[in-house]
């Protein structure tokens, strides 16, 4: 892939590997984020960086004051997410943590990006017309619980330090080493989370007609849920419907009265999602009368799509296509959730991605214990992350 780093130093890509190390060895779960949020001001402080805040519990923000800071500057916010995963590590890498909490969806990468654009920025600032305008960056804790951006938020963030754009970028080992996703519009799903209780009637497993099988009425109700994407959502659309849990019964020869469900919607647009979840409902309903039972559902979307604005998102294509070229430049939705979502709620802006899948072996996905990526491509991430910054306080 031919890019360098040139808005960096030399080692500066070394650098970032061995950041992304040291805060995948200490990885923590969000909110606990405690010995992080410690790492990343120290390195803050060391970089020459003097207005920095803690926020949102355990997050941290950080000020870079350019020319035209006051009045006439604009103002970018780069959000970076700071938490693990409840997974023990299975990658057996000489930097895995030893914890029950493990980077396994590429946030020690992120980490590691927006220290090293704070240094190339702090160093830009320092500089007579080397940057203008103010860039602050938001380390953000728990996003895996989706709830540090909107702690974040509840705490005053944009109030405090007002943006006029937002960017941020995550780490993609489903993407190519080097290829850059830019899309416009959605670009991540609504996250709705499912639970389910059905209730039957118990009874001896030899005598099935004097009880109502909690067990049969659920089966009956996961099967029937699997028509609603294919069924209910016209073909142009998308939707991902998953039951992920079911728990019920206590022994081979009694019939269950109780089971519990628990799964997760997702969809890119309001209207998908209203009807997805008005046909959960109607079918869970219906399912559990058809079979004496009763159900009680409750269903909670946390975080909403993330949407990139067309306008930003075109800027950070440019930048894109001058770092990597055309070629490598792609587009494209994931049904992944963020609540980076929230920021670009309040906040005009782009989320994009960065190929970094592994070069040899098997490729294990986001969220797995054996999870990896190449950290090589980190130094392009920097590269694009200046570049989008430096090219969002330039635009009018």
């Amino acid at each position: 892939m031919p890019f360098r780093l040139q808005a960096g130093p030399a080692g500066e890509a070394e650098r970032l590997r061995e950041e992304r190390r040291f805060f995948h060895t200490i990885a923590e779960l969000g909110f606990q984020e405690r010995r992080t949020q410690a790492a990343i001001i120290e390195r803050l402080r060391a970089a020459g960086l003097t207005r920095i805040e803690t926020l949102g519990g355990t997050g941290v923000v950080a000020v870079v004051e350019g020319a035209s800071a006051s009045g006439r500057g604009r103002s970018v916010l780069w959000r970076a997410d700071i938490d693990g995963l409840p997974l023990r590590e299975e990658t057996g890498l000489p930097f895995a943590a030893d914890g029950a909490a493990m980077h396994a969806c590429g946030h020690d990468g992120h980490i590691a990006v927006a220290l090293g654009l704070a240094r190339l920025l702090q160093t830009a600032a320092s500089t007579p017309g080397g940057l203008r305008g103010r860039v602050v960056l938001v380390f953000q804790p728990a996003e895996e619980l989706g709830a540090g951006a909107e702690a974040m938020l509840s705490d005053g963030l944009l109030e405090r330090f007002p943006a006029d754009v937002a960017l941020g970028f995550h780490v993609s080992a489903d993407l190519q080493p080097g290829l850059v996703n830019v899309t416009d519009g959605p670009v991540m799903a609504a996250v709705t989370d499912l639970r389910c209780t059905v209730r039957g009637h118990g009874g001896h497993g030899a005598l099935p007609h004097q009880a109502v099988d909690a067990i049969v009425a659920a089966s009956h109700l996961v099967v029937a849920w699997q028509t609603v994407v294919s069924r209910n959502v016209p073909p142009d659309r998308s939707a991902a419907l998953t039951i992920g849990t079911i728990h019920g019964g206590q022994k081979e020869n009694i019939i269950a009265a109780e089971v519990a469900l628990s799964g997760t919607v997702r969809t890119f647009e309001d209207g998908v999602r209203e009807r997805v979840l008005r046909r959960v409902e109607e079918i869970a309903h219906g399912v559990a009368a058809a079979m004496g039972a009763e159900v009680e559902l409750q269903m909670e979307t946390r975080p909403p799509a993330v949407v990139n604005d067309p306008q930003v998102s075109t800027r950070v294509r440019t930048a894109a296509t001058a770092v990597v070229g055309p070629d490598a430049v792609v587009s494209g939705r994931t049904t992944g959730g963020d609540d980076m979502a929230l920021f670009l709620q309040r906040v005009p802006g782009c989320y994009f991605m960065v190929g970094m899948q592994p070069k040899a072996g098997p490729h294990y996905p986001h969220h797995h214990a054996r999870f990896d990526f190449d950290d090589r491509y980190l130094a392009l991430a920097l590269e694009l992350a200046w570049e989008a910054v430096r090219g969002e306080l330039e635009s009018r």
